[in-house]
């Protein structure tokens, strides 16, 4: 299991993302594989909502990971410190803007994602992904 908190900035979610592919790399998920660039994508875009959306000024956010190898599954979870809740679907993921997607491709990449409460403030977003390259 991995756990570190970082930085609600962009360079605290740069760091997020590094720091996973490194992890997967130790836990036998070679950097720069199939399974390797959609996790660091999940955390990347997890991260990064945790930022832009959840940010509450003076607070962190949470990275945690956890390998199943039996399920060959990665769980990856973000949690911060704001109450509001990602939209399940964004209102215009098909229009021509360059925002809006992000939670549909997670959709895509993971065999599930949601939303779970936490004690205090905040909410953890999670998703688990494959950890090779066939849907488990």
């Amino acid at each position: 299991m991995f756990t570190q908190r970082f930085s609600a900035t962009r360079r605290g979610a740069r760091l997020a993302r590094r720091l996973a592919t490194q992890q997967l790399d130790a836990w036998g998920i070679p950097y720069g594989s199939g399974p390797s660039d959609a996790t660091a994508f999940v955390v990347a875009e997890l991260a990064a909502n945790a930022v832009l959306h959840g940010r509450v000024p003076g607070r962190d956010f949470a990275l945690r990971l956890a390998y199943n190898s039996a399920k060959n599954l990665v769980r990856v979870e973000v949690t911060d410190t704001h109450n509001a809740l990602p939209a399940r679907a964004p209102r215009d993921a098909a229009g021509d803007g360059e925002t809006g997607r992000g939670l549909v491709l997670v959709d895509a990449i993971a065999v599930r994602w949601g939303v779970s409460g936490r004690s205090g403030p905040g909410k953890t977003v999670w998703a688990r992904v494959p950890a090779s390259r066939e849907r488990t």
